[in-house]
């Protein structure tokens, strides 16, 4: 090695400025080696660390490996060979845990000693010695400077020992601490290699030692095992490659199958109802009373169990009984605050579920499968077919057919015999004369769509004077038909026209077009055929209250309306020729769909009185608003030429105010313009006005005529 630098210790009395400089040096290297050996002591301490961790996690390992045989597993049973194989493992793992403390130790020993004790004791000296050197350079400096102040007169003797005596002490003290400073700051250059090379000795003789003593547990018997226990795994893993592709390429064709179905409300087109089924199972959200008024939802999984519905929390081991279907009663209602809910009413009436179902054609099979189930199809031994055949039998009853020409014509009424008020009440007075032909199946078709949805009971009452509170406060509520927010009830109180008549609600469903009164007779025909399909009797009746202004159903206890229908909505009205008691109309609103077509929908009832003269009650209403709307529009028209009369009364005022001024202003220049006579001067001489005067007087004149015609 080459030679070592040292501090010249034989001038530390002189303390030149070139010692204190070398000592700077000399420092600068005390700090930096100490910086290094504390990044080294960290990446020593790290090592040690992780051999620790690995020996406690490799003894952990080994006990966890012999544990095995007394674990349970739910979805593996005894495997001999699987235990004995572990504990062949453990057996290895825990040698290797012992070899991995004792080289634990030996770094212990060899490694982290030597740098702690270079760090802990060498450095911190070194630093100490500094401290004091400083301090007792200082004191020696402010002695030598208050020796220097001394005066030449004789002063006190005391005074003069006391601060030789000072420098005497602080010097020697100087002198010894920055000779023993010296020393150690070369004897640092000593400790400086050894702290070095000691530690990494110490490593490398640690894993010498333990890669010999693991050379010798792992012994050709090992070796071999460790082949087998490796062939094995290979095969293992050619065993899940091949599984994972077979469940790679059902999830591929489960994915193309169901694609249609990840959509909440797939298309009817694209994915057709089943309504054959017996056995249903699936998440719905079942609403739950929570106050006298108030509801809440709560999301369930509820699957069908021969004639009982039951349900079951996701959190739930088994499921429970949620009521007996069988002889039940289920049908399509309107929540206020949801869609496609259905009501199941159990068979003495007692209980009632309403639920939520996520698409139209979860709902729909619901309400078939439930229906299946309450006529007791699933005790037959060909449950769905006989469910098929029921289903295509009530399906023909709904559905026009080839045939369909007798049975309308003696359900809808002939257009000979029909009096002009049993005609369509529509918007327009003039109905059509001739007899139109029987409807075909597509014109049939044309006028309500297949498969539409039909409601058989009105929504819950709400007095109009909360609702339109409600609304007021932006929280009404949007009515299913389409239609738009009550008014105040006083709307009615100035109207000409009121009639009352007994009404009960048959049903209702949208529309196509409402071009003619057949529309009402199809709806008729679906509501009461779809009505006797489901065993469905119960109507609610209500008064049917006919204004200028609407048509209102109140309910005949509360006296609250239950349902609004503004005229101005209603394009047609038309009553049953063979069922005196039978009568429908049809509304229309611009608003209510996406696309910005108009809601059709025609609603049905069956009133104790003639149907016609209810028909004939709309029409004189329709009348009444719509002369009443005519004369509003005339008063509205007079008031209009009156205000015009008005204003062109005014303009001609002051057009002849326009002129008047103008004569007068020329009246004005008339006079000023005249000529002007000789004046007269004091010395009795004749003055004649020069041009100037003249074109100044003019100006004059015109100014004032200015200002009296802008005043």
């Amino acid at each position: 090695m080459p030679g070592i630098d040292k501090l010249p210790i034989e001038e530390t009395f002189e303390d030149s400025p070139q010692t204190r400089s070398l000592l700077g040096v000399f420092e600068e290297d005390a700090a930096a080696i100490s910086k290094y050996s504390q990044q080294l002591f960290q990446a020593m301490h790290r090592i040690y660390d992780a051999q620790n961790e690995l020996s406690a996690a490799t003894h952990l390992t080994s006990k966890l490996l012999k544990e095995y045989e007394k674990q349970r597993f739910p979805l593996c049973c005894d495997d001999e060979v699987m235990s004995s194989t572990l504990q062949q493992f453990a057996k290895v793992i825990d040698e290797l845990s012992s070899c991995h403390a004792v080289l634990s130790t030996q770094l212990a020993d060899a490694m982290m000693f030597p740098i702690t004790q270079f760090k802990e004791r060498d450095l911190k000296e070194i630093l100490t010695l500094k401290e004091v050197f400083q301090i007792a350079s200082d004191d020696h400096d402010m002695a030598v400077n208050r020796y220097s102040r001394l005066s030449k007169r004789r002063d006190n003797e005391k005074v003069k020992g006391e601060v030789m005596e000072d420098v005497y002490t602080s010097r020697k003290k100087q002198h010894q601490t920055m000779m023993h400073y010296f020393t150690a700051l070369n004897t640092l250059q000593y400790k400086k290699k050894m702290s070095l090379l000691e530690p990494l000795l110490g490593y490398m003789q640690a894993q010498i030692s333990f890669f010999k003593l693991g050379s010798e547990n792992l012994t050709q018997q090992w070796e071999d095992f460790l082949i087998d226990i490796g062939t094995s795994v290979q095969n293992v893993r050619r065993e899940m490659t091949g599984e994972v592709d077979v469940m790679q390429k059902t999830i591929e064709d489960m994915e193309q199958a169901n694609d249609l179905l990840y959509m909440p409300d797939p298309d009817p087109s694209l994915v057709p109802v089943n309504r054959n089924l017996t056995r249903k199972a699936g998440y719905l959200n079942t609403r739950n009373k929570t106050g006298l008024v108030s509801s809440s939802w709560e999301r369930q999984y509820f699957f069908t169990q021969g004639g009982n519905l039951m349900s079951q929390a996701r959190a739930d081991v088994a499921g429970g009984l949620v009521m007996d279907i069988d002889n039940c009663s289920v049908m399509a209602v309107d929540c206020e605050d949801r869609r496609f809910c259905f009501q199941i009413t159990s068979f003495d009436g007692k209980k009632v579920a309403i639920l939520q179902a996520e698409s139209r054609k979860d709902c729909e099979e619901w309400i078939a499968t439930i229906n299946n189930i309450s006529k007791r199809i699933y005790l037959s031994e060909n449950p769905e077919e006989i469910a098929a055949r029921v289903n295509q039998s009530a399906l023909e009853a709904v559905t026009p057919s080839p045939s369909f020409q007798q049975r309308h014509e003696s359900m809808r009424p002939s257009t000979q015999g029909r009096p002009p008020a049993a005609r369509a009440s529509s918007v327009s007075s003039a109905g059509s004369e001739t007899a139109s032909p029987a409807p075909s199946v597509l014109y049939l078709d044309a006028l309500v769509a297949p498969n539409t949805p039909i409601q058989f009971d009105i929504i819950s009452p709400v007095s109009e004077e909360d609702a339109g509170q409600a609304k007021a406060a932006g929280l009404g509520r949007t009515n299913p038909f389409g239609e738009s927010g009550g008014k105040p009830a006083e709307e009615s109180e100035g109207s000409i026209l009121h009639q009352l008549f007994i009404a009960r609600f048959l049903g209702c469903m949208e529309v196509k077009n409402a071009d003619s009164s057949d529309v009402i007779y199809e709806t008729m025909r679906q509501i009461l055929a779809a009505r006797a399909i489901h065993n469905i009797f119960r109507m609610t009746e209500s008064h049917l209250l006919v204004t200028c202004e609407c048509l209102k159903l109140i309910d005949p206890q509360t006296q609250v309306t239950r349902l609004r229908f503004p005229l101005s909505s209603m394009v047609l009205c038309a009553a049953h020729q063979e069922n005196k008691r039978l009568f429908g109309f049809v509304l229309q609103t611009a608003e209510g769909r996406v696309d910005g077509q108009p809601i059709i929908v025609c609603y049905i009832f069956e009133s104790n009185n003639d149907g016609e003269k209810i028909c004939d009650s709309v029409g004189l209403a329709k009348q009444i608003a719509f002369h009443s709307e005519m004369d509003r529009k005339a008063t509205e028209k007079k008031k209009e030429q009156d205000k015009a009369k008005e204003k062109q009364q005014e303009e001609l005022s002051k057009q002849k105010q326009i002129e008047k001024d103008l004569e007068e202003q020329s009246r004005l220049i008339a006079a000023f313009s005249r000529p002007t006579p000789l004046a007269t001067g004091t010395d009795g001489q004749s003055l004649v006005l020069s041009n100037s005067q003249s074109e100044d007087s003019d100006a004059g004149v015109e100014g004032r005529e200015k200002g009296e015609s802008e005043a």
